[in-house]
């Protein structure tokens, strides 16, 4: 992901996870009950409102920024992928894109070992609180995936087959990474409440070319952001303070395939990309996704910190913490419409086998 490649720069202080920090005594913790994390369905509700019946449960925060669950038009998915209707779609690309998935490289990596609750009763302070935050987050956005591609798996099963078996091993996949994330909560004695969200959380419609854009830029980015941290602490071993970046990876190549994948889906839809309106809601949709990354990411520094990485290039925590300041956010909006105006490179597809060998990644 190019911006995450430019806002993520090792620093060359001693971060959170340095040992000088992390060497907090482990004996006499106190012992904690492990927790049920409920998402409200009401945005900005009180994190430490209790939602719902029963002990130890409580809501997390919503925000704007806060991941989403997302629905569509189903039926015009159908008509999109309708093989009688749409001369477009290219049956042999998603029959090898088919096989590629049921192949399943991921299948036995994801196992957990002790060394993820040894470190996790290392984390304390601040850093502890953060480190749930982004498990909280990562799972959320996970599952949302996987409610949604399970969703049209099941809709497009009679219209198209082929298609719908890729959407529902890439439900597999989503179901995976939320599962192991909401582990990884375990290790700090909590967890969120899955059932819960699918039935409370608030779902925002996008209409099918719409969920194209965006979850194209999601997984792509998703892969950068995945092998940006991987190759970061591989090369800095002494932030590696939680076993589950190891698992980076492997984890950004199913990120990846399912970019892949809706790349194929646009591809068979011309009239997504070809047209003027086409390409400014493109255009729009780039600059969006990755502001929205920036904004989030730059209201956690604290986090890339804490595994060595320094996101303060530019403070946008100006803006976000004081909205009084109307200069400031005049001059953001105009910074973002001169970026969304600039002409657009047409970089079409590229044989990355006739690259230079630097640039296949």
């Amino acid at each position: 992901m190019a911006t995450e490649m430019a806002l993520l720069k090792p620093v060359t202080k001693i971060g959170y996870c340095g040992s000088a920090t992390i060497a907090t005594a482990r004996t006499n913790l106190p012992r904690r009950v492990s927790t049920v994390i409920r998402m409200s369905a009401a945005t900005g509700t009180n994190p430490g409102k209790t939602t719902g019946g029963g002990k130890n449960k409580k809501a997390i925060k919503e925000t704007l920024l806060a991941p989403r669950f997302y629905t569509t038009d189903f039926d015009e998915m159908e008509q999109l992928f309708n093989v009688e209707m749409n001369k477009n779609l290219n049956e042999a690309e998603f029959e090898a894109l088919l096989q590629e998935f049921k192949t399943d490289y991921n299948q036995t990596h994801f196992v957990r070992n002790k060394e993820f609750k040894e470190a996790a009763d290392e984390i304390q302070g601040p850093l502890r609180q953060i480190f749930v935050e982004f498990l909280e987050r990562s799972c959320t956005a996970e599952f949302s995936g996987f409610l949604l591609y399970k969703e049209l798996g099941r809709r497009l099963k009679k219209t198209n087959p082929v298609v719908a078996e890729i959407f529902s091993l890439m439900s597999r996949d989503e179901a995976r990474h939320a599962g192991f994330l909401n582990k990884g909560l375990s290790d700090f004695n909590l967890a969120l409440d899955l059932g819960f969200l699918t039935k409370a959380r608030k779902y925002t419609f996008f209409k099918p070319k719409f969920i194209f854009y965006a979850t194209y830029l999601s997984e792509k980015i998703g892969y950068w952001r995945y092998i940006t941290i991987y190759r970061h602490l591989k090369a800095n071993p002494q932030y590696q303070c939680y076993p589950i970046f190891k698992y980076f990876e492997n984890w950004c190549q199913d990120e990846n395939r399912h970019g892949d994948f809706f790349s194929a889906l646009m591809k068979a839809q011309p009239q997504f990309l070809n047209d003027w309106k086409a390409k400014l809601w493109a255009r729009f949709f780039c600059l969006s996704v990755y502001v929205t990354m920036y904004l989030n990411d730059t209201q956690r520094t604290a986090f890339y910190e804490g595994i060595g990485l320094d996101t303060k290039e530019f403070d946008m925590h100006v803006i976000i913490e004081n909205l009084k300041r109307i200069p400031h956010i005049a001059a953001l909006v105009s910074e973002l419409l001169a970026a969304y105006m600039m002409k657009p490179i047409e970089s079409g597809s590229v044989d990355i086998a006739e690259l230079d060998p630097q640039l296949v990644y």
